[in-house]
């Protein structure tokens, strides 16, 4: 079934069936009606193509969301649904591009070929080249994460910074003075990570200013890394009693790596950070950690988004978000053999 089939059957012509479906132009409304009754007998639905040649849209947004590794970790499929289910709301499908840097061959057919009608940038790194190829082609989208420069954009952000140095000072509040931060894989923080970088110097500035023993680790995306951190935190520094992790992948392994050395959460040692709450709450003690707002995060960026499409010269727009730490079960008082 097609627009010439339903322009014979309501005896008009095919543009005018194009305008009563596009809108482009005012149709009377007997005349509308008259298509609509022929639509819905026939039960007609007009293929994205052709609707997005008709009314310049596509209904999709895109989301450019590279796995951490070879998969996506569990608060990254958190994002991914927050954003399916926020566009949903909006009438929206979700395309999803993994691209990590502007030359990636996905990322160039999404714009080249305009299957979208704005994206939602994830992972993003301090110096990134997708947001400054997007920024150049005026083309809307909305970060989850901010760059370096990111005044001029449109994003909604967590505050590693802060987040990471509260997480600190719970732990020097209890009184532990040797700390180990584990954060996310090597290869990330020299790409320039944002939420790496910015949780590292959060991490670090609040150790200074509590005058703690420290060591910081990059590690890989999952629990068998996080069990081999653990197990070279304890070589490094025997003395130490807490850590904070922004590696919610890492977090069982962690957990493993403890209890094979003997360590007990919270009595001998405790684990903090900042971790989706569905995470925090997988293991056993379940974590105190600044909980990521993934649902929210990703609401607030189909909201933005939406708002950009809908309004093009709109001022930018941001949100950054410091949720507070959530109190647990995996954090207690420094020991007081090893709290010096």
């Amino acid at each position: 079934m097609n627009i010439g089939e339903i322009a014979k059957r309501a005896g008009v012509s095919r543009s005018t069936v194009s305008y009563a479906l596009s809108g482009k132009r005012s149709v009377s409304e007997e005349t509308r009606r008259k298509i609509q009754r022929v639509i819905d007998e026939l039960g007609y639905r007009p293929n994205a193509s052709a609707r997005a040649l008709a009314n310049g849209r596509t209904s999709t947004l895109g989301l450019v969301f590279p796995p951490a590794g070879n998969h996506y970790t569990g608060m990254q499929l958190d994002f991914i649904g927050s954003v399916v289910e926020a566009a949903a709301a909006y009438d929206y499908d979700v395309l999803l591009s993994p691209s990590g840097m502007d030359s990636d061959r996905s990322f160039q057919r999404l714009l080249a070929e305009r299957r979208v009608d704005g994206a939602i940038l994830m992972e993003i790194r301090l110096q990134d080249d997708r947001v400054d190829h997007l920024v150049a082609e005026n083309f809307p989208a909305v970060c989850i994460g901010r760059t370096a420069r990111s005044d001029d954009d449109w994003w909604v952000g967590l505050d590693h910074t802060a987040l990471a140095a509260a997480c600190v000072h719970h732990l020097a509040d209890l009184g532990h003075r040797r700390i180990a931060f584990v954060n996310r894989p090597e290869h990330l923080l020299r790409a320039g990570y944002e939420s790496a970088h910015r949780g590292l110097d959060g991490f670090t500035k609040a150790a200074a200013e509590r005058g703690l023993t420290v060591r910081t680790y990059c590690c890989g995306d999952d629990a068998p890394s996080g069990q081999a951190c653990m197990e070279r935190i304890l070589h490094d520094d025997p003395a130490t009693t807490a850590l904070v992790t922004l590696n919610e992948a890492a977090l069982g392994g962690i957990y493993r790596g403890l209890a094979a050395a003997g360590r007990h959460v919270p009595r001998d040692f405790s684990v903090t950070g900042v971790v989706a709450a569905r995470w925090a709450e997988t293991v056993t003690p379940q974590l105190t950690a600044a909980d990521v707002p993934a649902e929210q995060m990703g609401r607030l960026a189909v909201e933005l988004l939406v708002e950009r499409l809908d309004h093009p010269d709109a001022a930018p727009r941001h949100h950054l978000l410091a949720p507070p730490i959530s109190l647990r079960a995996s954090t207690g008082p420094a020991h007081p053999g090893t709290a010096a």
